[in-house]
């Protein structure tokens, strides 16, 4: 329920002049000083809604949450109390052991999470002791002056000090899709919460405009913190959640099956009551992966820890799977192609009467720059202002000599900047700059010389930035409606060197199955040139001009032939993006501004970098601690290598569990007793899973990660029907041993058949994890290969330990082992032969058709505030050409 105390407090601010508020605050214009901002910090905590502490008891409590595991509990409880006091603890115990072993991996995976989140951070512009700052928004405290710009994600309740045209979007509070104004302006102390217009809330965006305000709540405290820590936070399911989804549901589907015939047989034949349920619900158990969510979580958890080593920071675990799915990447120039590091070269005049040195001074003037006190910040300014403000042409700039009277703010629409400024001759201009194809469409009298200069620039790769100013007598407000009639006064130059590693990157990338595609608000020209020089074989360029002439069925075709996407805007980067997905394919899209969100909301897998705008970071799935593309293409392999490992353990699983269940449900119907005690059938699953634990460090062929891989039930279903047939097979040329060679009583044919069963099971891992021949050309992991025959070794020897007998066990001559030797050795190579068969005949119907969660993206902006410090297959690779996606 919502605070009504702190809802009057953020009321009773909003209605208070700028003045009164900070001084209620204990704070100034200049901010808090260090040693007071450490101190509220110490008292009142981090800006965080939540820290992403691993806490050991929910996933203690998710392990305890099976109701196989809950009803086998309660039944080996109502053995004990029938007096089967050996079977009952030895059941108890076994599962026990199961559920700490799921416990430790899957705590594991929590604290890999909790490492990454640690590594993955926000930053704001404060002032602290009267000086501009970037610090982690965790450490903001009330009192803190900050400034926000555009696309900022305002990280706490914050009242508005000074604005310009700010308008911000809360719709992530209030639902309204359309933005709101925002300014000082006191508002009624009996104002609704939604009605705040002083105030900027924690977790809405800042549209357009800019402001400087003084914080006055954080964290949970903050009007969003409160909502987020009472509703929690929900993420939408990954395809590779739904995939796992879709095969428990398979494997629920089999269980059920069986053990009810297996139960109803048992009744049939007059067995006990309680020796049938033990034996058809270890049966059920058995059948199951049981660790499967710890496998999965260890899996997910080594490679988030392999791409962290890259650089790669992974925001959900589940979204690793995704970003090896990729089969398009759509990407910005800069900083990927190109360093990123923007360097100003020059002006060049386009009039005789304005020298190069006046186009430079108009472009420093033409800035958001606070010019406050003839001393210019320009903490949290875009590349190329930047770039100017430490260029020698902002040297000999005197900031005093000119006053900043209003300022109409750049947008992705206009692309431009416009300023009114007064010169020391009290000269009053209107001054912008902007891209040079949306500022001469208001420019007049622009000659053939000038564009053909511009033409020239464009030729040679230059970035170039256009200014233009006109006289603006007597006024004192500028908008949008005033940018008209404005004379072109000259470019300014920029240059972005080409990357050094750029062509490798791209060739792997392309070695990947991946097809590499340019978004970019920048001139078609100049990423044409960028692409030419990095030898990019361009199926051509739409630009947004041209997009916004195509309809959807038009754009669909268009955008899967064009290399390069030229002056887009957000909205049709996002839609580029959607008709690339309408077309099947599976699009990672890689940005870092503001204008690159919604295309990261649209995509498959949004990829961003840990420098850029909150915004686009909290549409993102992946962060890369470094723009580049190298790193990405090291994070797509980490991906597919995590995904195939974990289809291992699930191929695997489901064909020798399915194998050897389906054989003791046939031989309990035609033995006179049970071919295996529940408990040993446990301890077989135990031994079993804990040995294929090694499975996520185990190595990956090479044509694993050539291409994308997806889950595919109908491929999981025919693997585990043939090989789940095959480990029958053997298991019934088991049992006839045992029967007809060594006449077995009850024990010993428990015993050969468990350790039979451990064997193939186990063994055969090495067959199953790899299409070409184990060992020879395909080398295991040193892990797996000692974790495989270790339990092996522990299987065979258990019927001889002291346990054997509490078990249920009874030992074996010495001939039965030679017979077993002989017979693991003609199943493994059956299974390599069946494999030959299986993946050239069985293995050919296409992937069928996946369905994509809905992609809800408000669970990421919750999160974006719970960052603290306290602590060919079942994966067959799809094919290069677009794949069918829903």
């Amino acid at each position: 329920m919502p605070d009504p105390a702190v809802q009057e407090a953020l009321a009773r601010f909003a209605s208070r002049p700028p003045e009164q508020v900070l001084a209620d605050l204990g704070s100034s214009p200049d901010g808090l000083s260090d040693d007071e901002a450490t101190r509220r910090l110490t008292e009142f905590g981090p800006n965080a809604v939540r820290t992403h502490a691993a806490r050991a008891w929910p996933v203690l409590v998710r392990q305890l949450r099976s109701p196989i595991l809950i009803l086998l509990f309660l039944t080996a409880a109502l053995s004990l109390f029938l007096g089967d006091v050996t079977n009952s603890i030895v059941i108890a115990v076994i599962l026990v052991a199961s559920v700490g072993l799921g416990f430790v991996n899957e705590f594991r995976a929590e604290q890999a999470v909790e490492s990454l989140h640690s590594r993955v951070s926000r930053r704001a512009v404060v002032v602290r002791d009267g000086a501009a700052r970037q610090i982690d928004v965790v450490e903001l405290v009330a009192g803190d002056v900050v400034h926000l710009g555009l696309g900022s994600i305002v990280p706490a309740d914050i009242r508005v000090l000074r604005s310009e045209d700010l308008l911000c979007d809360e719709s992530i509070l209030t639902g309204e899709s359309l933005p709101v104004e925002k300014n000082p302006t006191p508002v009624p102390a009996d104002a609704a919460p939604g009605d705040l217009a002083s105030c900027v809330l924690m977790g809405t965006v800042i549209q357009t405009g800019s402001c400087m305000g003084v914080v006055v709540a954080t964290g949970g405290r903050a009007e969003f913190g409160r909502i987020a820590l009472g509703l929690g936070e929900t993420q939408p399911q990954t395809e590779f959640q739904l995939g796992l989804k879709r095969f428990s549901f398979l494997l629920v589907r089999v269980a059920v099956v069986l053990t009810s015939l297996i139960f109803l047989a048992n009744l049939v034949l007059q067995r006990p009551l309680l020796e049938s349920l033990l034996f058809s619900l270890a049966i059920a158990v058995g059948i199951t992966p049981q660790l499967l969510p710890a496998v999965v979580s260890t899996s997910l958890a080594t490679g988030a820890r392999r791409l962290a080593q890259r650089r790669v920071l992974v925001k959900r675990l589940v979204c690793i799977e995704d970003l090896g799915d990729m089969d398009v990447l759509v990407t910005d120039k800069t900083g990927t192609l190109t360093e990123g590091r923007i360097r100003f070269t020059g002006t060049m005049s386009v009039r005789p009467e304005v020298s190069d040195e006046e186009v430079a001074v108009l472009g420093l003037v033409a800035t958001e720059a606070d010019f406050t006190g003839g001393k210019v910040s320009t903490v949290g300014q875009n590349p190329l202002d930047a770039a100017l403000w430490q260029s020698p042409a902002a040297a000999a700039f005197e900031p005093s000599r000119y006053a900043h009277l209003d300022v109409t703010p750049f947008d992705h629409h206009r692309r431009m900047t416009s300023v009114l400024v007064r010169d020391g001759e009290g000269t009053v201009s209107l001054v912008a700059k902007g891209a040079p194809e949306d500022l001469l469409r208001i420019c007049i009298g622009t000659s053939d010389a000038a564009l053909a200069l511009l033409a020239e620039q464009f030729d040679s790769g230059a970035r170039v930035i256009a200014v233009a100013s006109r006289p603006a007598v007597g006024q004192k407000r500028i908008s949008i409606a005033d940018e008209h009639d404005l004379v072109l006064a000259g470019f300014l130059l920029f240059a972005d060197e080409q990357k050094a590693n750029a062509r490798e990157s791209l060739d792997r990338l392309e070695a990947l199955g991946i097809t590499v595609k340019v978004a970019t608000g920048d001139n078609a020209r100049v990423t044409e040139r960028a692409c030419a020089d990095l030898g990019v074989i361009s199926g051509g360029t739409l630009t947004g001009v041209q997009i916004n002439g195509l309809s959807d069925a038009e754009l669909g075709p268009a955008a899967e032939q064009a290399t390069i996407f030229a002056r887009v805007s957000p909205e049709q980067k996002a839609r580029v993006i959607r008709m690339l997905r309408a077309n099947g394919r599976a699009v990672g899209f890689l940005g870092d501004g503001v204008n690159d969100a919604l295309a990261l909301h649209d995509a498959d897998v949004g990829i961003s970098v840990d420098s850029a705008t909150d915004v686009a970071k909290d549409a993102a799935d992946i962060v890369l601690l470094e723009k580049d593309l190298g790193v990405l293409a090291d994070g797509v392999v980490e991906g597919r290598r995590t995904f195939a490992n974990t289809i291992k353990y699930v191929l695997m699983g489901t064909s020798s569990n399915f194998g050897n269940m389906f054989s003791a449900a046939v031989a309990s119907v035609f033995l006179s007793f049970l071919p295996m005690l529940p408990g040993q059938i446990l301890l077989n699953n135990l031994l079993y899973d804990a040995g294929q634990l090694a499975i996520p460090s185990d190595r990956v062929d090479e044509e694993q990660v050539r291409a994308p891989a997806h889950w595919n039930i109908g491929f999981i279903r025919r693997f585990m029907l043939l090989f789940g047939g095959i480990s029958s097979l053997f298991d019934f040329a088991t049992f006839a041993l045992m029967l007809l060679v060594f006449n077995a009583g009850p024990g010993e044919f428990r015993s050969g058949w468990f350790i039979e069963s451990i064997a193939t099971q186990t063994l055969i891992i090495f067959s199953i994890r790899t299409r070409r021949v184990p060992f020879l050309r395909s080398r295991p992991s040193t892990g797996l290969t000692v974790a495989a025959f270790g339990v092996v070794a522990i299987g065979a020897y258990l019927p001889f330990s002291a346990l054997g007998p509490l078990l249920g066990f009874a030992p074996l001559p010495a001939p039965f082992f030679l017979a077993l030797a002989g017979l693991i050795v003609v199943y493994l190579l059956l299974v390599e032969f069946a494999k030959l068969f299986f993946y050239a005949r069985v293995a050919a119907p296409p992937v069928p058709e996946r369905r994509r969660a809905p992609s809800h993206r408000i669970g990421r902006r919750a999160a974006a505030f719970s960052v603290g410090h306290s602590g060919a297959s079942g994966f067959r690779p799809a094919s290069s050409g677009p794949r069918s996606r829903a």
